[in-house]
This record gives structure tokens, C-alpha cells and sequence, in this order.
């Protein structure tokens, strides 16, 4: 009980936060403000004592009976009579008990916990994978641990590592663009823990993989432009360390020859496609003398750079460029006059990746080396619909 150290009384006494680490009081009968040594608060004393977590062992001592018995009772074990199973559920939520999943979990060896490593949050297609991963997993009792790289191959090898620390059960992974070594992830195979990549693949890890079907998506947009009176088409692609980008480049290429169209090989620029480096691609190519009159783009955002680059310069679209890009970002049907662009399915890429993951933690064959290969679908807006044209 605290008492004004000027009038005396214990009524009326409030807490008015900390001085120097001592609590301050205020007494409102005489409107003075005090503070009190940590032995003279018992309040202060009960505060600062460290939170006590009820464990088994408590449960235990409190009905009389062994530490296993509390242990089965709460895990419903067959050989716990019904009285002394609800004797021990009573207990529990009366002392407030609250199960150590991690721990119980390591020790059958499983932490029902998967990792996602996403390159970035920036473009909205890896929050959608990330939302279809999610609503599997947690309906299978799972947790999902997500982390981002960033688009740096130094940060994806340190989220590997804390992936690992943390006991994960599998890890669903898309590279970042800097990645060309595959070392950090060799590891999880010789521990035996599955591993899938999605969107962004390699051919030197002997993993499962999901990926929608780049080639054909790229070369129907690109043979679209072509059927819409398009002659000098250019590819603003992607870094070709990605297996994605060097598919849709094969895609462009198929189309171009497909219909008899020269490549120009100043047309085709591949590189770190950030909006900065979008811009200065999509100004070289715009300032050409012999400018292109269509651009594929390997991505919505480059494409939007692209419409918007040409807006500026006074540049018709689509009568004077074309412009088609790849993801159909929520942007893409806003922009004026529509972007047009290739939908990828990034809810079912989460799910496909969740189910299959699921599949692997729980089959001792972790050798399920195959590749799931979702459909895409053209989506026609007016960045490159010509009238007349298809």
C-alpha cells in the first residue's frame, strides 16, 4: 500500500509514470507528485518480477500427479482415464497453460513450418504467390515463414541460412536476378529438406519447379503485335541469368521468324530491368532514328515505362507503338489506353507450389524431379490493338 509522504493518506493515490527508474505518484487529495523506493512499492515489486510461463511441471504439482501423465492427458494418449484427462484440461485453463508448439514440434522432429524466399514486395505478382501459398499451408495446420531478398544474391544466401536455423520443414524459393551460384542451396537436398522454385528457376539444382509457360506466352504476344500490322518490333528483356528471361527472349525469336520479320539486334536489350534502368532502355530506344514501332516487354512495369516515355514525346499509341507486356499487374488495365499483356495465374502458382511442398515433407521420395507448367492467357487492351487488326 503507497501513502503520500506529505499528508499521509493511502486513498486517492495514482500512477504517473517513472523518474530516474523509480515509480512517480500522484496524490490527488493534495495535488502532490512523489516517488518511492522499489522496497517500499509492492506494486512496483510485482511489476518488475519476471513473468512466469505455467509449464506441464506446474500443472503436475498442482493435481499430485507425474510430469508424463499431465504430458499424455494433454496430447489425448488412449491410456489416460476420461476423469483425470478433464482433471488435467481443468487445471490448464485455470492456470492459464499455453502448449510449447516449437518445442513439442522438435521433438518429433518437424516445426509444420514452411519458408518462402521472394526476390521483392515491389511488383504485385510474389504477394499474390505468396496469398495462394498461404491459404493451403495454414489449412494444413502449416505455418509459412516469408522472407525477401531484395534482388541480392547476398541477402537470399543469409536467408537460406536463417531458413535452416529455424528447423524449416521445406522451402519454396524464386531467384534473384544477381543469383549464378546455387551452393547455399545444395544444402538443403543433403539435409533433406525439400526444396521447389517457382517463376524464377535453375537447371543446375535437380529440384521441383513451377513456372508457367514463358516460350508460348512470349511468342503469342509477340505474334500478336505482328498480326496488328507491327513491323519493328523490339524486346526489352530481363537478365539473362534467368531461366524466364532467356524463354521469353526464345519466344520474341520464334515469333519474329515464325512470320518472316528481321531481328535487329540493337532491338533487344537484356539487363536489370529496375524503373530507372527501364527508363534509360526505353529512352535508347524511342530516340532510335530508326525507332521501333511495337515493344514486348519482359514485364508490366518496363511496358508502363515504356507508354509513358512515349506519351512525352508525343508518340500515338497504339497507331504509332505498339506495347505488350508480361504479368497484368493491377496498373496495366488503368493506364491509358490499357495495357496489354500476358495474365500469369500467381494464385495458382502459390497453391501448386504449397500442395506439392506438402506432398514432399511427408513422402520419404524426395526425389520428385519434375516441372509444373501452368497456363498464361493474352490479355487485349488498347496499347497494341490497331483497328481493323486482331
Amino acid at each position: 500500500m503507497i501513502k503520500c509522504v506529505k499528508c499521509g493518506e493511502v486513498d486517492g493515490i495514482m500512477k504517473a509514470g517513472y523518474v530516474r527508474g523509480k515509480q512517480r505518484y500522484l496524490c490527488k487529495p493534495c495535488n502532490y507528485y512523489f516517488t518511492c523506493s522499489e522496497k517500499d512499492d509492492s506494486s512496483q515489486s510485482l511489476v518488475r518480477k519476471k513473468r512466469h510461463q505455467t509449464t506441464i511441471i506446474d500443472i503436475a504439482k498442482s493435481l499430485g500427479v507425474s510430469n508424463s501423465t499431465v504430458s499424455r492427458a494433454l496430447h489425448g494418449h488412449a491410456d489416460i482415464s476420461p476423469d483425470t484427462r478433464q482433471a488435467v484440461l481443468d487445471k490448464a485453463t485455470q492456470l492459464d497453460y499455453q502448449p510449447n508448439q516449437l518445442a513439442y514440434n522438435l521433438v518429433k522432429s518437424k516445426t509444420n513450418t514452411i519458408g518462402m524466399i521472394v526476390p521483392e514486395f515491389h511488383n504485385p505478382f510474389f504477394p499474390n504467390v505468396i496469398i495462394g501459398a498461404h491459404d493451403i499451408l495454414t489449412k494444413a495446420g502449416y505455418n509459412l515463414t516469408i522472407m525477401q531478398s531484395n534482388e541480392s544474391y547476398q541477402v537470399e544466401i543469409s536467408n537460406t541460412k536463417a531458413m535452416l536455423a529455424n528447423r524449416i520443414d521445406g522451402l519454396l524459393i524464386s531467384l534473384t536476378q544477381e543469383t549464378n551460384n546455387f551452393d547455399h542451396l545444395s544444402v538443403f537436398e543433403k539435409r533433406g529438406i525439400p526444396l521447389i522454385m517457382f517463376n524464377r528457376v535453375c537447371e543446375e539444382i535437380d529440384v521441383p519447379k513451377v513456372v508457367v509457360n514463358d516460350f508460348e506466352a512470349s511468342f503469342l504476344a509477340v505474334e500478336h503485335l505482328i498480326l496488328n500490322g507491327y513491323e519493328r518490333i523490339a524486346h526489352l528483356g530481363g537478365p539473362l541469368t534467368l531461366q524466364v528471361s532467356q524463354e521469353r527472349l526464345r519466344g520474341y525469336r520464334a515469333a519474329m521468324e515464325k512470320h518472316g520479320k528481321s531481328i535487329d539486334d540493337h532491338m533487344i536489350i537484356q539487363g536489370m530491368l529496375t524503373q530507372q534502368k527501364a527508363r534509360i532502355y526505353g529512352q535508347y530506344l524511342l530516340d532510335l532514328a530508326d525507332r521501333p514501332d511495337a515493344v514486348f516487354a519482359v514485364n508490366d512495369s518496363s511496358a508502363i515505362e515504356i507508354m509513358l516515355i512515349a506519351k512525352e514525346k508525343g508518340i500515338s499509341i497504339p497507331d504509332e507503338l505498339g506495347v505488350v507486356g508480361f504479368s497484368d499487374n493491377p496498373e496495366s488495365a488503368y493506364i491509358g489506353p490499357g495495357l496489354t499483356t500476358v495474365r500469369q495465374p500467381t494464385l495458382e502458382i502459390g497453391r501448386t507450389t504449397a500442395e506439392w511442398i506438402l506432398q514432399l515433407v511427408d513422402s520419404e521420395d524426395l526425389n520428385l524431379h519434375e516441372r509444373k507448367i501452368l497456363n498464361t492467357e493474352l490479355i487485349v487492351r488498347g496499347s497494341s490493338r490497331r483497328s481493323g487488326a486482331f
